[in-house]
């Protein structure tokens, strides 16, 4: 748990329940042999697909200075083209770029995002599935069920 802590920037507190939450709804089993639990590669995708916009809806916010999310992020930049030039970014002192403010899933992702690339890349399909329409979100979905497995 303590290097989650460091890394995501979430107290041992919040990462323990959280994970009991995540037993408890089948987004995560215990190992059989270690009794440490593993994500449901499965459940947690289905979950992130239909029910995480309604569970953590996303609402684009006043322009400021971030880090770019969804589309707008590397992983996803060259796959849709917008006819607009807004781009949405999750707030954040150290950000590079100018866009509409999204509220990020947690107040310290921008930070673990920019201490991690695939950390980044996973929330960033997860705020373009929570903020597009049914063909971006489809397509970050995509993405990220090829990435899970």
């Amino acid at each position: 748990m303590r290097g989650l802590e460091a890394s995501l920037g979430i107290s041992k507190t919040e990462i323990g329940a959280s994970i009991k939450r995540s037993l408890a709804s089948g987004i995560a089993i215990k190992d059989r042999n270690t009794n440490r639990p593993n994500p449901n590669r499965r459940n947690l995708r289905d979950f992130i697909t239909y029910g995480l916009k309604f569970v953590f809806p996303a609402k684009p916010g006043p322009m400021q200075r971030g880090l770019p999310t969804a589309f707008a992020a590397p992983v996803l930049k060259e796959s849709l083209h917008s006819a607009g030039s807004l781009i949405h970014v999750w707030p954040y002192a150290r950000g590079y770029e100018m866009g509409q403010s999204i509220e990020p899933l947690f107040k310290t992702v921008p930070e673990a995002a920019e201490k991690d690339e695939r950390l980044y890349a996973y929330l960033a399909l997860v705020d373009a599935i929570r903020l597009g329409n049914q063909r971006e979100a489809n397509l970050a979905a995509n993405l990220l069920k090829e990435r899970l497995g």
